[in-house]
């Protein structure tokens, strides 16, 4: 029972940083990390740039516009943007491992001034002609294989939430649609060139560089296919 306990708390003791990990997220959706700032810090510490559209005089030009005619392309915090979200993704990768090792070692005494005598009577029933007779042999074999595939295609409208001084765009969406009891909720985030929303206003997912995208949904349904959070406990617990 004390050897039981020792493996027991040794098992615990190993995960236990894991484990508290693990029981802070039963429950709750896997969280997104924050999106980088190049320039250190949290990407709201950006100082805003809004580039102005004041006129000039005797000029045709307009500070911050990116033609002579109306752009209607989003520039400034709080216009909108279309996001096409379009992932098809796949990825196969098969593993095989083996490993096989055998040890032999033999030792003997059979002349040493004539000590080797006296041996057996040191080591009792100790044969002098054999004194080390070790051999050890071991076998892994290992198998491990991934295929997954995943296909999303969506289109969201988006805000723009910071203008960065090099000109490039924060944005931001958030889009919910409740049917009966169940709600899909789809959300979105990144860093977008201007160079490279189109000429209809929209950007493709390709193109947003720091890119978070959560795509899931709440209801009865959804609840009914999660494990009971008594059953995440003791998945988490459980060390064998």
């Amino acid at each position: 029972m004390k050897r039981v306990a020792a493996l027991a708390l040794l098992a615990s003791a190993l995960s236990a940083c894991s484990a508290v990990d693990r029981m802070n997220n039963v429950g709750e959706t896997p969280k997104l990390s924050p999106i980088l700032n190049p320039l250190g810090g949290p990407l709201s510490a950006v100082p805003v740039h809004n580039p102005t559209n004041a006129e000039v005089a005797n000029s045709l030009w307009q500070p911050g516009a990116h033609s002579f005619f109306q752009d209607s392309r989003a520039t400034h915090v709080g216009d909108v943007i279309t996001v096409d979200v379009t992932i098809a993704d796949s990825g196969q990768i098969t593993n095989a491992t083996t490993r096989t090792r055998q040890n032999s070692d033999a030792a003997n005494l059979t002349n040493f001034f004539g000590l080797e005598t006296k041996l057996p009577t040191i080591l009792q029933g100790s044969n002098p002609a054999s004194l080390v007779n070790m051999g050890s042999q071991t076998s892994n074999v290992g198998a491990g294989s991934v295929n997954r595939a995943e296909t999303i295609n969506l289109t969201l409208a988006a805000l723009v939430t910071t203008v960065l001084p090099n000109g490039n765009l924060v944005i931001g969406g958030h889009q919910q649609v409740r049917m009966n009891n169940e709600l899909r909720d789809l959300s979105i985030s990144g860093v977008v060139r201007r160079e490279d929303i189109t000429s209809d206003n929209t950007v493709n997912l390709a193109q947003i560089a720091e890119a978070r995208i959560s795509y899931g949904g709440k209801g009865q349904i959804t609840d009914v296919q999660q494990p009971r959070y008594g059953d995440q406990l003791f998945d988490i617990l459980m060390p064998f």
